[in-house]
């Protein structure tokens, strides 16, 4: 009986670490990656339309033109407005691309609108043909 409480213990401690550990390790950094975090107005209209369909929900999507990589994440609804996107890392592994962000909340001290915002961030970049891996 007691060999098999300290089998189970032992299993227990065992899948506590693994789970603990956040699955599969992130790939290994190559190289980090130039980009432009663009306004609005900058955004290209077709890539717009797609953002704006989406906006109310989670997202993350990939658009690309003859010449540049766009990425884009959003949050979906939040009830307020002062929130914003932080890129945490942005590289290159050797088979994919690596993209963190982060969204902040706005501080105790700021006053914000009480009406539902829908904060999303648009990166663009030179083309690659690598796949984006989100981790936000």
């Amino acid at each position: 009986m007691k060999r098999n409480l300290c089998g189970i213990s032992l299993l227990i401690l065992c899948l506590a670490l693994f789970a603990g550990c956040g699955g599969q390790p992130k790939e290994e950094k190559v190289a980090d990656l130039d980009f432009t975090v663009l306004d609005e107005a900058s955004i290209p209209d077709e890539l717009k339309e797609i953002v704006e369909g989406k906006k109310t929900d989670t997202f993350k999507l990939t658009y690309s033109d003859e010449s540049f990589l766009y990425i884009a994440v959003g949050y979906g609804e939040q009830a307020s407005g002062g929130y914003s996107i932080q890129v945490k890392d942005l590289y290159l592994t050797e088979k994919n691309i690596y993209l963190n962000t982060d969204l902040m909340g706005p501080s105790k001290k700021e006053e914000v609108s009480e009406t539902a915002t829908y904060p999303y961030i648009v990166i663009k970049m030179e083309y690659r043909q690598e796949t984006v891996i989100f981790d936000t």
